[in-house]
């Protein structure tokens, strides 16, 4: 059964489109999909490696401006010499947004991960804000603070193989959830190899893997690079759905909502951002309908610490000790009847 649920659930949320016609909390529900996939990347770094990044967002808005500005292109001037992209297909742009994100994941990881802790922790941020500079500073090729627009839609195709447009919510709706589909297949396949159990092993006790010869620098750099490509696709769907984007999209809010949701979701699992994600990407929208904007943040403030405070260690890993304590309760035996003739004690 438990091999089986992954699979429901994802014909649960197939169905969503066929049902809901409430095209606002489509919306809603997009966005939420978008961020859980990048509080998936997120916890292969958090959850896995043990690997706290709060540059995560420097990622997600890489994969964001090199999408969008592959599909509109551009006119640059470097060291006296102008260089001019025509536009690319939209799905071209995701890709190399993807590989942008991936490479700045690899140079970060080669740097980073020669220092833990607290130090990680600051060159990540450090990242982040260095990028978030360029792209306000360098108006000539992102606009800067006057945002980034004329972004096209996904396209799925080429001019010559034919394509569809997604111009409606229901595309969008369904290529997000495609991309959660894949990278949920990545990132199980990848911790249950060797791979992901050195991984593991370095979360778990570092002095110990590198005495019986896993390479830290490999592995967690292995980590960053795949953490930062899915979180360059996830910036890419966000560009070409809202088709504007501006530095803001690099605001340190956005990071936190990624940590929020892999943190209360149950960071190290599988379903874990993902639960976080659908709970902490709807619950403003669904207290925006009974209390003011200021209640809806103290609500949402409220919600993270009672479930912190109740399930330290998540919502799914809770949900999964209590499936095994029902599965292994004993269950209490009928007595015998008894003979004719004999008396139960």
């Amino acid at each position: 059964m438990r091999r089986l649920f992954p699979l429901l659930v994802l014909l649960a949320f197939a169905s969503v489109p066929l049902w809901l016609r409430d095209q606002y909390l489509l919306n809603a529900l997009i966005m939420a999909g978008i961020f859980m996939l990048a509080a998936m990347s997120l916890n292969l770094l958090l959850g896995y490696t043990g690997q706290l990044s709060l540059g995560h967002v420097a990622f997600f808005g890489i994969g964001a401006y090199v999408s969008a500005l592959t599909a509109v292109g551009f006119t640059v001037t470097i060291f006296g010499y102008e260089i001019t992209h025509e536009p690319w297909p939209p799905v071209v742009g995701l890709l190399f947004g993807m590989i942008a994100a991936g490479l700045c994941g690899y140079l970060i990881g080669k740097l980073a991960f020669r220092v833990r802790g607290a130090y990680f922790v600051i060159v990540t941020i450090s990242f982040a804000e260095v990028v978030r500079l360029v792209a306000l500073n360098w108006v000539e090729l992102t606009n800067g603070p006057l945002a980034l627009s004329n972004i096209p839609p996904l396209t799925l195709g080429f001019d010559w193989t034919g394509s569809i447009t997604l111009w409606k919510k229901t595309g969008n709706y369904y290529v997000v959830l495609f991309f959660i589909t894949v990278a949920y297949i990545i990132i199980k396949r990848l911790v249950n190899s060797p791979y992901g159990r050195a991984m593991i092993a370095l979360r778990e006790n570092e002095t110990l893997a590198v005495s019986v010869g896993i390479s830290v620098t490999r592995y967690l750099v292995l980590a960053a690079v795949v953490s930062g490509a899915m979180a360059g696709a996830a910036g890419g769907l966000y560009a070409h759905y809202i088709m504007i984007i501006d530095p803001m999209i690099f605001m340190f809010l956005n990071t936190v909502t990624m940590v929020i949701m892999v943190i209360t979701g149950g960071k190290g699992t599988l379903a874990g951002p993902i639960v976080g994600g659908l709970i902490f990407g709807m619950a403003p929208v669904v207290l925006r309908a009974y209390v003011g904007p200021e209640v809806q943040w103290i609500l949402y403030g409220v919600l993270m610490i009672l479930i912190v405070y109740v399930l330290p260690e998540g919502i799914v890993p809770a949900i999964e000790r209590w499936f095994d304590r029902s599965a292994k309760a004993p269950t209490k035996e009928e007595p015998p009847l008894a003979l004719e003739g004999e008396v139960r004690s």
